[in-house]
């Protein structure tokens, strides 16, 4: 007799694979960081970046790249930060609505990742480009930072404004997609927030500081460097808003996908607490202390300078720029080996100079000295500020000081062009760099440290003249007729008959003899 037992089979438990959700979680943001590099906005925009970024290091051309005031470097790169943001953020919006678009949204309904956590990897996507983007603003300041002639001291704050607004881009195409599940909801947010830009601009003025920091990028640039402790820019306190900012945004949009946990709301409650305390921080506006400070070293520079000598000169600068003096004694030294008389041993002080500051936007220019011997100097370097700093030489050798050069309007003018020039490697060159017209005919202005030379169109064709002779040979009688040349009664027809040079025209003369007046 057989026994039957009534026994249910065995079901086997499914196997777990030990993987925790964060995994499904990166893999998904890595695919879609894949498929947002590829996009044509994304890819053409960032490459455009990087291209002019290496631009920018291996061509620039002007000569003033090659000696970088780095608290100005460490915020070149925010201009072009306002396209990738359009561009990350109409494609990560765009990504995020792909499963609407296709109608799939039914299909995430059997799958075992939540709708926060696809939320999620949406905005991790955008890391990658994050990363690609502090990449290239760190080669870029480094690049800078090891340059010979480089001076100052950057901000890692500044630094991190575009990496943070390719987040905060990024970040903010998920959460209107999640507001908004429209196509059109990116594009018009774009042109909406744009035009409340322009219309908040218009409304309130610059001089608002606290609603301009509320804007991811103030680059403030325009104005010519000034000490780092001059800038007034709050920058740690905006990189800890901008952080704030990106995590409050991917908190309410993890929140509006349904990922209602006590740790998101606490996470919530901490980047609304980093975003307001970086607003409280950063718009209270230029303390009293720094306009007193600003006041100070436009007024009265040399209380915060130290000085060195270098042969008869004396050369003061700010203790970010001491490694300017060299290249000032250069200069200073080479215009006055082709000078005459007293002044071919005169001793200068050569003053490093800001002008008045009221916003890094401004372009203020520095006002002539009565003071005699006394060379201004700016805080730029490179370029044509070269010859135009070999002219404010040059005409406080001549003249004795700046406000008597701004006030000269005889054949002098011959003699201060020629030795600013003489002194360049390339004086033909430097003669078109540092006339405001890029020209050498007809009158015009000379740039200097301080206020132009004008030039009339005689005094022109007498200095492009003796620029095509033997540099010796006009030294010479430079130096032989040093005296009559010094003196404002020579005119420019003596000049030209010291110096060798041929006579104009009757007419021409008789018109270049008038001309040679001070309009400005």
């Amino acid at each position: 007799m057989s026994t039957v037992v009534d026994k249910a089979p065995a079901v086997t438990a499914p196997e777990r694979t030990g993987r925790h959700p964060a995994a499904a979680v990166l893999a998904l943001a890595r695919f879609e960081a894949r498929e947002l590099l590829l996009r044509i906005p994304v890819f053409v925009v960032f490459l455009l970046y990087i291209g002019s970024s290496l631009w920018s290091l291996f061509f620039s051309g002007d000569g003033m790249d090659d000696y970088p005031v780095l608290q100005n470097i460490d915020r070149a790169h925010q201009a072009g930060l306002p396209f990738m943001g359009v561009a990350v953020l109409m494609c990560t919006n765009f990504a995020a609505l792909r499963s609407r678009r296709q109608g799939t949204d039914r299909l995430f309904d059997v799958l075992p990742m939540e709708p926060w956590r696809r939320t999620v990897a949406h905005a991790l996507s955008v890391v990658p480009l994050a990363a690609v983007t502090a990449l290239v603003v760190a080669v870029q300041f480094g690049w800078a930072a090891m340059k010979p002639g480089a001076v100052g001291h950057g901000s890692v704050a500044e630094l991190a404004v575009g990496p943070l607004v390719v987040l905060l881009a990024g970040v903010l195409g998920v959460l209107i997609a999640r507001i908004c599940p429209r196509v059109a909801g990116g594009p018009v947010f774009v042109v909406v927030g744009f035009a409340a830009l322009m219309v908040a601009a218009e409304v309130t003025g610059e001089k608002q500081h606290w609603l301009n920091w509320l804007h991811p990028i103030v680059s403030e640039n325009g104005a010519d460097p000034v000490p780092s402790d001059l800038l007034g820019r709050p920058a740690a306190w905006h990189a800890l808003y901008l952080v704030g900012l990106v995590a409050l945004l991917l908190c309410a949009a993890v929140l509006l996908s349904g990922g209602r946990t006590r740790l998101m709301a606490a996470l919530t409650v901490v980047a609304f607490a980093a975003t307001a305390v970086g607003i409280a921080g950063q718009s209270p506006g230029h303390a009293a202390a720094l306009t007193a400070s600003r006041t100070q070293m436009t007024r009265t520079p040399a209380r915060f300078q130290s000085c060195v000598t270098h042969g008869r000169s004396t050369y003061c600068s700010f203790p970010e720029w001491t490694g300017r003096r060299d290249d000032w004694a250069r200069v200073v030294d080479r215009v006055q080996r082709l000078a005459g008389g007293g002044a071919g041993g005169a001793g200068l002080t050569i003053r490093q100079r800001i002008p008045v500051i009221y916003d890094l936007n401004g372009d203020a220019a520095l006002r002539p000295l009565r003071t005699p011997g006394v060379v201004s100097a700016g805080t730029r370097w490179g370029g044509n500020r070269v010859p135009e700093f070999a002219v404010g030489v040059a005409s406080v050798l001549v003249a004795g000081d700046e406000q008597t050069a701004s006030e000269m309007c005889d054949a002098r003018v011959v003699t201060v062009m020629w030795l600013a020039l003489a002194a360049q490697d390339d004086p033909e060159a430097a003669f078109r760099e540092v006339r405001l017209d890029d020209a050498t005919e007809g009158s015009g202005l000379v740039l200097a440290p301080t206020e132009p030379v004008a030039m009339s169109a005689e005094q022109t064709r007498i200095v492009r003249e003796l620029l095509n002779q033997p540099r010796y040979s006009v030294t010479a009688r430079m130096k032989a007729h040093w005296t009559e040349l010094m003196s404002p009664e020579t005119s420019e027809a003596r000049v030209a008959e010291l110096l060798g040079v041929p006579a104009a025209d009757r007419g021409t003369g008789q018109a270049a003899d008038k001309g040679a007046s001070c309009e400005r």
